[in-house]
């Protein structure tokens, strides 16, 4: 699978262990950057995440902050983009059979590499359920750029 994959410095050192570890798994890997502990701002890089997946770049994507919710935030701005903040492998498979998550947000404060691993295992291998679940997500996408 192809996979973008970001961070701000926060969270640059889980980044690069889920790099390295989706890698050697065989996956293909847009390295979005951050490339260093140097204080950067998280928007720009759920920006480049969530601009891969729109344009057909990668098929999904995990963006790894401080906690997590500065990233999914910033990623859900983008039309087309539905990032989860997932602290479970339940809520992660849940998240994809039901919400067809197609960014994963994560937090490096409270998640160890061997648990993000797990999370990023979980988000990869599940498919989304598709039935009902379709109607609801079109319902989603209305509302996407409408204004106010």
């Amino acid at each position: 699978m192809k996979i973008s994959i970001g961070a701000d410095h926060a969270g640059f050192e889980l980044k690069e262990e889920l790099r390295r570890r989706l890698a050697a798994q065989g996956h293909e890997v847009l390295d979005r950057g951050t490339h260093s502990l140097d204080s950067v701002d998280y928007p720009d890089f759920a920006a480049s995440v969530a601009g891969d997946i729109r344009n057909g770049e990668s098929e999904r994507g995990v963006l790894v902050c401080s906690t997590g919710v500065g990233m999914s935030i910033a990623a859900n701005k983008f039309p087309g983009i539905r990032a989860a903040l997932a602290w479970n492998p339940d809520e992660v498979r849940l998240t994809r059979q039901h919400n067809d998550a197609n960014v994963l947000a994560l937090g490096a404060k409270y998640a160890s590499a061997e648990q993000a691993a797990e999370l990023v295992d979980a988000f990869l291998k599940t498919e989304f359920e598709g039935g009902r679940h379709v109607r609801r997500l079109e319902k989603i996408a209305q509302t996407e750029g409408a204004q106010e």
